[in-house]
């Protein structure tokens, strides 16, 4: 009785946990084409899919051109982050900015930082495919520093890290943000082709 009440509970939690990260649609690891995806040295698929990373709280950069599969990945990871019990959130990057900045002006900001922060992972898709408003850039440095050795964070891009700092109407900005994202090697980057 108490082992069938435990996976009731840990179903309707990981539905639940589904529900909150906001997935565009389902994704799975399964049968993925992984023949054109370089990983760093001594780091690889295993590894990535394991989800070390998330209880190592590093972050992911998938950069590679468009269409192929750095956001299927990522909500793959995503949902097998759900389904080990942990929180995570979906966005893409262009429209978090847009809630962040509603947010603000309603004066509900605070409410939404501490939804992202209940996350274990947050997923920030198409990073950089629309350039960044000094506001919104703001905003989203604050999501990021306040991730920064709390939470993993993937960024699927197109735009190198070398970049980084045209997104941006604040070069500061871009500087500080970059450095939240790879200090002390704690993101690795994905390529792919």
């Amino acid at each position: 009785m108490h082992e069938r009440l435990c996976t009731h509970r840990d179903r309707s939690k990981r539905a639940r946990l589904l529900r909150q990260a906001r997935f565009p649609a389902p994704k799975s690891v399964e049968g993925f084409d992984w023949t054109n995806v370089a990983f760093p040295d001594g780091w690889g698929r295993d590894e990535m899919c394991s989800l070390a990373f998330v209880g190592d709280v590093e972050g992911l950069v998938f950069y590679g051109q468009t269409g192929r599969g750095k956001t299927h990945m990522a909500i793959a990871l995503g949902i097998a982050v759900t389904s080990a019990l942990y929180a995570a959130r979906f966005f893409q990057t262009a429209q978090l900015m847009l809630h962040l900045g509603q947010a603000k002006r309603e004066g509900t900001l605070d409410r939404l930082l501490a939804d992202i922060a209940k996350a274990r992972l947050l997923i920030l898709d198409e990073f950089g495919y629309v350039p960044f408003d000094v506001n919104g850039a703001r905003l989203l440095y604050q999501v990021i520093s306040e991730s920064y050795k709390r939470r993993s964070v993937i960024f699927t891009t197109n735009v190198e890290f070398s970049r980084w700092g045209t997104l941006f109407a604040d070069d500061k900005l871009a500087a500080a943000i970059v450095e939240r994202v790879v200090h002390h090697g704690q993101a690795r980057g994905v390529r792919w082709p």
